[in-house]
């Protein structure tokens, strides 16, 4: 059975909206501090840094649509950049960036919607945080909402930087990316685009005495009944600075994707029948 959103363009922009108006309902009656507070000079110490390519091969995908990520992680790299978490504050994605609206800027985009991409007005703002998942779990944030479409692997792997399984997916503002501070400690983003790269860093108050490594084991891809599938595990392990000791290492994400791209970009080292 269909769901309401499903039922026409019309239904499904009323869900959405319904979405939009029980998040903000739920927010304001939550009592959660959100981080709102900023300051252009860096907090002293960097935790993490990381730069994420901005157009890149995606298979058969419009290069224009990469041209207008593009634009529209420019217009939103300002509403984050130099943003502080203090203790027991909550950041939110969304209410630092809004709405991406075709009135402030913002250019289609390339969104999957059902597992099928589309275009989109601010499509490809997922590549923002991803930027900013990566760089958090490489810190003592918490990661209090992430959300993700890793039931499906969407591009081939040409010049992949971080592990499949750790992306993230948003829509505004009801599939929000959201990290508190657990911490005694103050944080801060440092985000912008310079057109080739969004770049960023994670920077503190006070400097962490372990670090947090991310490694990805078991990767292969599997034919079954015809179809490929994507499969790894991703590890998140906390080492001592000092000592180089393991602390603790946990599994962060199982992944078995379906891939939907053309099975020539499969790594011929990778595959194995099932």
């Amino acid at each position: 059975m269909k769901r309401f959103s499903q039922w026409s363009p019309m239904t499904y922009k009323i869900a959405v909206e319904k979405n939009i108006a029980q998040r903000k309902v739920k927010d304001a009656l939550s009592g959660t501090k959100f981080a709102c507070k900023r300051q252009t000079e860096p907090l002293p110490h960097l935790i993490y840094a990381h730069n994420s390519l901005i157009r890149r091969t995606l298979g058969q995908v419009d290069p224009r649509l990469q041209d207008n990520k593009a634009v529209s992680l420019g217009l939103a790299a300002p509403c984050v950049d130099g943003i502080l978490i203090a203790p027991g504050e909550t950041f939110s994605f969304w209410r630092l960036v809004g709405r991406c609206t075709a009135k402030r800027g913002y250019l289609p985009g390339m969104v999957l919607h059902d597992g099928v991409p589309k275009e989109g007005i601010g499509g490809g703002m997922c590549q923002f945080t991803n930027l900013l998942h990566w760089m958090a779990l490489h810190s003592d944030l918490t990661i209090t909402e992430r959300h993700h479409h890793d039931d499906y692997d969407l591009f081939p792997d040409f010049g992949r930087q971080v592990p499949f399984g750790v992306g993230t997916s948003i829509l505004y503002n009801y599939l929000d990316y959201r990290l508190r501070n657990d911490t005694d400690d103050t944080y801060q983003l440092l985000v912008h685009s310079d057109g080739q790269y969004l770049r960023g860093e994670l920077r503190c108050s006070a400097p962490m005495e372990h670090v947090w490594h991310i490694s990805c084991e078991e990767e292969y891809f599997s034919r079954e009944m015809g179809q490929w599938y994507r499969n790894n595990k991703v590890f998140r392990r906390k080492v001592d600075k000092i000592t180089g000791q393991t602390l603790e290492k946990s599994l962060l994400q199982q992944a078995h994707a379906r891939v939907l791209y053309d099975e020539r970009y499969i790594d011929p080292e990778k595959r194995k029948d099932v």
